[in-house]
C-alpha cells in the first residue's frame, strides 16, 4: 500500500506565495518520477511540474519562472514552491508519484485559491 498526502494548500492574494508538499509513505524501494497536477472547475487535469529521480525538471509553460519543484528523496517528499501566483492559478493540486514496481499512484489533492 502507497500514500501520498499533500499539504500547504490555502487562499492567498494574487502576488503571493505558497509552497505545497507531498509525503510518500507505505511500501516503497524507490519512487521514479514526482509531479504536481491541478485542476481547475470545469477544466482537464494538467501537469504543472515534475522532477525524475535523477532530477531532471520540466514545467508548465505558465509557471515556468514562478513556480519551483524540488524533492527530498530521504524524506520521500516533493515540494511546490508557487511565487507570483496569480488568479488563474486557482485549482485543486495533486500530487502524482510513480512508485517502482507498483506503478503510478495520486494524492487527495489540496486546494489553492488565488484572489484577485
Amino acid at each position: 500500500q502507497v500514500q501520498l498526502v499533500e499539504s500547504g494548500g490555502g487562499l492567498v492574494q494574487a502576488g503571493g506565495s505558497l509552497r505545497l508538499s507531498c509525503a510518500a509513505s507505505g511500501s516503497i524501494f524507490s519512487l521514479n518520477t514526482m509531479a504536481w497536477y491541478r485542476q481547475a472547475p470545469g477544466k482537464q487535469r494538467e501537469l504543472v511540474a515534475a522532477v525524475t529521480s535523477g532530477g531532471r525538471i520540466n514545467y508548465a509553460d505558465s509557471v515556468k519562472g514562478r513556480f519551483i519543484i524540488s524533492r527530498d528523496n530521504a524524506k520521500n517528499t516533493v515540494y511546490l514552491q508557487m511565487n507570483s501566483l496569480k488568479p488563474e492559478d486557482t485549482a485543486v493540486y495533486f500530487c502524482n508519484a510513480e512508485v517502482w514496481m507498483k506503478g503510478s499512484h495520486w494524492g487527495q489533492g489540496t486546494q489553492v485559491t488565488v484572489s484577485s
